[in-house]
């Protein structure tokens, strides 16, 4: 499979504006994350900060530190999402004629669909954690690259919300009901986490 990852841009769109199912939604979501990860990042990296104080220094250093694992994980769900529905896919196409086969797909189908929910359940998992940064970055860059920091956390913000739907999309052909019932309660928790942090990273551009 392609690793959408490493496409140049222009490439990327064509990939996203192609009838192919793939990429679709969730590596939408993803390459979304990465973005507002990917300006957080610059404004930490700044040599400026919101008054030069060391202190500032210091917390938007460790602030970038977290952030960068986290861009190069939704850069990994891009194409994790992606083979997440191949793998579905698959799943439903495998042959079901005797019940060893009807047993060995129904299987399939379940680990298939459980992973295609965990993908964009990560995803929201990492936009959290970067909001939850965002406020960081937001209280202590440069005064004049706030508007950078704006537009990361509604970035974050929408790409948390995307990824929910795509959990929502997913969780009723969950055959574990259990563990579905677990998936949707951790998606609305990290939906509230995630507005409640932007609302905190916004307010903190404001101080």
């Amino acid at each position: 499979m392609n690793s959408y990852s490493t496409y140049a841009l222009a490439d990327l769109l064509d990939a996203f504006a192609s009838n192919e199912p793939v990429p679709g939604g969730g590596s939408a979501a993803a390459l979304t994350g990465a973005l507002g990860v990917s300006l957080l990042i610059m404004v930490a990296g700044l040599p400026k900060t919101r008054t030069g104080a060391p202190e500032e220094t210091a917390d938007l250093s460790q602030a970038s530190a977290r952030l960068r694992p986290m861009r190069e994980s939704l850069e990994q769900l891009i194409d994790r999402d992606a083979a997440a529905y191949h793998s579905v896919v698959a799943a439903y196409r495998l042959p079901k004629l005797s019940n060893d086969e009807q047993a060995h797909r129904a299987q399939a189908i379940a680990d298939a669909m459980r992973a295609a929910t965990e993908t964009p359940l990560d995803t929201m998992r990492l936009c959290q954690q970067a909001l939850e940064a965002a406020a960081i970055v937001a209280v202590n860059g440069l005064g004049n690259a706030s508007s950078d920091v704006a537009v990361a956390i509604e970035l974050l913000l929408t790409a948390a919300k995307g990824a929910a739907m795509n959990v929502d999309a997913n969780l009723p052909a969950m055959k574990d009901r259990a563990r579905a019932e677990q998936m949707r309660l951790e998606r609305k928790e990290l939906e509230a986490e995630s507005i409640a942090a932007a609302q905190r990273a916004r307010k903190s551009l404001l101080t």
